[in-house]
C-alpha cells in the first residue's frame, strides 16, 4: 500500500514552512508569487492530494460547483458544460454535472440533492415551466449562489448568463428575407421558455417589418427535441401551400425537420430552405452544411463559471443580479438558397 504524502513534506521538497504550504492550499494572497511556485511544483512532484474533506469542514466550503442541464443528449450543453468546467478547474473547483431531461420535477430532485451534498454554488439550465420555480427561490434564500444559463426563471432575480435571442432570429429573419422568401415556416419550442418567446418575437419582428401576413399555420411548436421538429415540419410541408423556407428554434429541431425534407422526397436547399438556431461541432460536415445562428456555448459556461466563482469567493460584490448577455452570430452556409 502506498504511503500517503503529507504537508510535511511537501513543505520539506519546496523548502518552505508548513504554514507556508498551508497558505498555499488556501489560496491566500499573502504567498509570494516565487513561493507559491515553488509550493506547486513539490506538490505536483509527490503527487500530493489535499484531504478536501478535512478542509471543508474547517473552511465550510468544498470546492465544488454543480451544473443542471436540461438535455444532455443536445450537443449545445456539451460545449456549455466545458467551458463551464474549465474555468472551476483553473479555480480549483470540482464540477459536477446532472441532467433533467427538461423535467422540472427532476430538476427540483438535482437541485435538492446537490443543496445537500454541500455543493458551494450550482449552475442551472433551467426545464420547461409554467410555474414559479420556487425550488430555485428556495435555493437562493437558503444561501445557496446560483447562476442561470441560457434560459431564465419567471419572477425571479438571479444572476445569468444569455444570448440575446431575439437579435439572433431577426438576423436569420432577414437572412431569409434577402434570399427572396416570404412563406417562412417557425419550428419553435415550448412557450414556458423564455428563450423560445425571445425567438419567436424575432421571428415575428421581420414579418411585421416586411408587412407580411401572420400566418398561424408557419408558426408550430415543439419541444426543442428531434422527434417534435421531424413531427411538425412534416406537418407544415403536407400543407396545401407548404414554406419555401424553415427557421428551426434549436438545432435539434433543425435536424428533425432535415429529417422530414428527405422523408417527403424533397431536396434542402432547392424545394425549401432550412436556417437554425444553435451551431454545433459536425454543423459544416452534414449535407447539406446547414445556415446557423450560433451561440457562444462555452463562453456561456465559462462567464457563468467565473460569475459564480466570484459570488461564492465574495469577489462579486453587486448587490443586485448580474445579467450577461451575450450575442449571436450568423453563419451562412449551403442549406439556405435563393427561392426559385
Amino acid at each position: 500500500m502506498l504511503a500517503v504524502v503529507t504537508i510535511r513534506e511537501v513543505a520539506q521538497r519546496a523548502r518552505v514552512s508548513v504554514g507556508t504550504v498551508s497558505n498555499v492550499l488556501s489560496e491566500s494572497e499573502k504567498v509570494r508569487p516565487e513561493l507559491r511556485k515553488r509550493v506547486e511544483e513539490a506538490m505536483l512532484a509527490l503527487d500530493y492530494s489535499p484531504n478536501q474533506i478535512a478542509r471543508s469542514l474547517k473552511t465550510r466550503t468544498t470546492k465544488t460547483l454543480g451544473t443542471i442541464v436540461s438535455d444532455i443528449t443536445n450537443p449545445f450543453f456539451p460545449q456549455l458544460i466545458r467551458g463551464a468546467e474549465d474555468a472551476a478547474l483553473d479555480r480549483g473547483y470540482l464540477l459536477i454535472t446532472l441532467n433533467t431531461d427538461d423535467h422540472v420535477d427532476r430538476e427540483r430532485r438535482a437541485l435538492a440533492l446537490l443543496r445537500a451534498r454541500k455543493v458551494d454554488g450550482v449552475l442551472l439550465v433551467m426545464a420547461p415551466d409554467d410555474g414559479e420555480a420556487t425550488h430555485i427561490a428556495a435555493a437562493l434564500s437558503n444561501g445557496t449562489a446560483v447562476v442561470c444559463l441560457d434560459r431564465m426563471p419567471r419572477g425571479i432575480q438571479v444572476d445569468s448568463v444569455t444570448v440575446d435571442n431575439r437579435k439572433g432570429a431577426r438576423m436569420c429573419m432577414h437572412h431569409l428575407a434577402s434570399r427572396g422568401h416570404r412563406r417562412i415556416g417557425m419550428l419553435s419550442g415550448s412557450p414556458a421558455l423564455h428563450t423560445a418567446k425571445e425567438r419567436l418575437e424575432g421571428y415575428l419582428d421581420v414579418i411585421r417589418e416586411h408587412g407580411w401576413p401572420e400566418i398561424p399555420s408557419l408558426i408550430r411548436h415543439g419541444d426543442f427535441r428531434l422527434d417534435s421538429g421531424y413531427r411538425i415540419a412534416k406537418e407544415m410541408l403536407l400543407e396545401a401551400e407548404p414554406p419555401t423556407a424553415i427557421f428551426a428554434s434549436n438545432a435539434m429541431m433543425g435536424f428533425g425537420a432535415l429529417k422530414a425534407i428527405h422523408e417527403l422526397g424533397l431536396h434542402c436547399p432547392e424545394d425549401v430552405s432550412l436556417a437554425v438556431f444553435d451551431d454545433f461541432p459536425f454543423g459544416d460536415v452534414i449535407q447539406p452544411r446547414l445556415t446557423v445562428v450560433a451561440q457562444p456555448a462555452y463562453e456561456m459556461g465559462r462567464r457563468g463559471a467565473e460569475l459564480l466563482i466570484g459570488r461564492i469567493e465574495g469577489r462579486e460584490k453587486t448587490t443586485g443580479p448580474v445579467q450577461i448577455e451575450l450575442s449571436p452570430e450568423l453563419i451562412v452556409r449551403g442549406s439556405t438558397a435563393v427561392r426559385r
